[in-house]
């Protein structure tokens, strides 16, 4: 007699029946944390603590124990003129320049180009699909070209030949994972790639109109050349987020990303000093304070957060310092 085998689907019982309690406990937070993530993540910050183990940002607590661990490695594309790999917590970005000729604009004939790019492909994170570049994308990259747009290579330094000849950097960074802030994480990685570039030495010949580079290393009269980098205007970004009105998190994930009320980045030089401020979203906690109007108590919680902000952002600047110059 021939023997029938069952084919049915095991029951969520049935699972559940092969789980270890601490397994059994972490699903059901996994479940909670999709239900209710808003619910979830104010929990988590009622007790000083982020869900990654990061403690909360405050005057009590060290600063390195409130952001991700970064790592940053340069040189690894070979075929590129500068590169560079960096990794903040499991956000990943690597960075690729690579160097053309062409001619100057007419108006700026004594300027070469520099133009930055970010890519969010779809295997860098669930939520980005194949196609044309989506809006972060968009945004991101616009965003990055205003900050190194803001001297940090002469764009003289790029010219070769006055109304004739000049390099053009593409300054292209692709988002190998995400996990939130992704500004900071590329910015950096466009920094120390193209710390990292180095240029052939290029002439241009009048009688035969055109551009000769030489080779690498094959003429020792004709070295190549490292950029010009103007070190007081090397921008370092430290972003934050604001949830549930008053929780600062430096540093966001993804998870925390999407529900935060507002984002700010600091965007200082190496100096501590500030090159820009950005800030996206609704604000801070608008709650009306006894004694005080709305907009009073608005603006003045706005005013210590952005204080804390750029306190904080200071502080940490010492250690990305380390991972640019140390590299």
């Amino acid at each position: 007699m021939d023997t029938v085998l069952s084919s049915a689907t095991p029951s969520a019982t049935d699972v559940n029946s092969f789980l270890s309690a601490a397994e059994k406990e972490a699903l059901k937070a996994a479940t909670f944390q999709r239900l209710h993530p808003q619910i979830y993540l104010k929990r988590f910050l009622e007790e000083k603590i982020r869900p990654d183990g990061r403690s909360i940002a405050d005057d009590e607590n060290e600063d390195t124990h409130a952001w991700r661990n970064v790592e940053v490695n340069v040189g690894s594309i070979t075929t590129a003129s500068g590169s560079a790999l960096v990794r903040l917590g499991n956000t990943t970005v690597v960075c690729g320049v690579k160097a053309e000729i062409c001619e100057p604009e007419l108006d700026n004939s004594d300027e070469g180009f520099l133009v930055p790019n970010v890519d969010l492909p779809a295997l860098c994170s669930p939520k980005f699909k194949t196609g044309p570049p989506t809006e972060e994308a968009q945004v991101l990259s616009e965003r990055l070209n205003e900050v190194l747009g803001n001297g940090m290579i002469p764009l003289s330094s790029l010219c070769i030949y006055p109304g004739k000849s000049a390099w053009v950097l593409y300054v292209d960074a692709t988002v190998i994972n995400y996990d939130g802030n992704v500004f900071d994480a590329a910015l950096l990685a466009m920094v120390c790639a193209l710390k990292n570039v180095s240029l052939p030495h290029a002439e241009f010949e009048p009688e035969l109109n055109r551009t000769i580079c030489t080779r690498p290393n094959s003429d020792p009269l004709k070295p190549a050349r490292k950029l010009i980098i103007e070190e007081d205007l090397v921008p370092l970004s430290f972003s934050f987020g604001v949830f549930a009105g008053s929780y600062l998190l430096p540093d966001p994930t993804a998870s925390e990303e999407s529900l935060l009320d507002t984002t700010i980045s600091i965007i200082l030089n190496t100096r501590a000093r500030i090159l820009a401020l950005s800030q996206l979203g609704t604000g801070v906690d608008k709650s009306e304070a006894p004694g005080q109007g709305v907009a009073d108590i608005s603006y003045t919680r706005e005013a210590d957060t952005l204080a804390r902000c750029i306190s904080l952002a200071k502080k940490r600047k010492a250690i990305i310092m380390k991972k640019v110059y140390d590299i």
